[in-house]
């Protein structure tokens, strides 16, 4: 049976309130709708061909734009943010560098599954719902939505960043056919003339503040790409082997307010950190499967991880 009616802004403020008790930094609730305007830069990004071999950016367009082909009907979305910034940095002296997002299990399992648990604290008031949980798995806007949600502004590396926090957080929606409280304030950009993360990128993939060559960014290309000709020179890889932070790194908001997450999934494995070049160069398929099981890397495969260690080795 549900529970006891309950109006629109006490379950907005219940939901968000509980986002927070189960462990999420942040959330906030915007009102589905059609995107229109990010409808002309989407295109021209996708007609200048700069979202590379994604060519799952192109075939999910309309959903991209409009949440309501992902949920009928749906009237709301929550967004949710989830610190993944670690207490402990690999030591990156004679070793390659993964990105801090990667050092523990795969995000999309571990936020999915708080997320459902958010969901069903809904339903014990509205048990007809329709609904759809998304962590980075399908055509869903992510920081659009969380910076409609009140949750922060877009920096100029394209990273959604919280004022409370910096930017080193994942993603997660819950989209609804739910009629809520919605965010009516947007958040201030903060930025103002700040260029940090587009003077530090190595391969000059930020080509304009807030737009982002996907084909020419280290994580594309240490994840996305099993070809090395499509590779930018190895020399500006800092050796960066799976994602990189560089542009994070850089922002003065994760320098002032950063504050390592708490959650144990997200703690990296002790032979993770330990390894050095001379491990990662011997890595054989069968410590990589032990070492990275359940965890962001595998998206690479071994294959990949490997060719681009080999790529990375050429500028020695």
């Amino acid at each position: 049976m549900p529970l006891k009616a309950i109006s629109k802004s006490d379950l907005s403020a219940l939901i968000i309130a509980k986002a927070i008790d189960l462990g999420f930094s942040d959330c906030g609730i915007s009102a589905a709708a059609y995107l229109a305007k990010e409808e002309d830069n989407l295109n021209k990004w996708l007609e200048e061909g700069r979202h590379g071999l994604m060519g799952y950016m192109e075939r999910n367009k309309e959903k991209r734009l409009d949440p309501r082909l992902l949920v009928p009907q749906a009237k709301s979305i929550i967004s949710v943010l989830q610190n993944y910034y670690p207490k402990e940095i690999q030591n990156t002296d004679n070793n390659y560098k993964i990105s801090k997002y990667a050092y523990g299990d795969d995000y999309h399992d571990v936020i999915t599954r708080k997320l459902l648990f958010l969901a069903n604290e809904i339903i014990q008031y509205h048990p007809e719902i329709s609904f759809r949980v998304f962590v980075d798995s399908a055509p869903v806007m992510d920081r659009v939505w969380a910076k409609k949600s009140g949750l922060g502004w877009i920096g100029k590396n394209s990273m959604l960043i919280n004022r409370k926090g910096g930017s080193f957080f994942f993603i997660g929606h819950i989209i609804l056919d739910l009629e809520l409280i919605y965010n009516s304030k947007q958040v201030k950009d903060y930025c103002a003339n700040c260029s940090r993360c587009i003077d530090a990128c190595p391969t000059q993939a930020i080509y304009e503040a807030r737009k982002i060559d996907a084909r020419k960014c280290l994580s594309y290309q240490t994840i996305e790409v099993p070809k090395l000709a499509e590779r930018s020179n190895p020399d500006l890889y800092q050796d960066w082997i799976f994602g990189c932070d560089i542009c994070q790194d850089v922002c003065p908001w994760n320098d002032k307010f950063i504050v390592p997450h708490v959650l144990e999934e997200f703690v990296p494995k002790p032979e993770i950190m330990a390894l050095q070049k001379e491990d990662w160069n011997k890595l054989t398929e069968m410590q990589f499967g032990d070492l990275f099981r359940g965890s962001a890397v595998k998206r690479a495969k071994y294959s990949g991880l490997k060719q681009t260690i080999q790529w990375v080795n050429k500028k020695e």
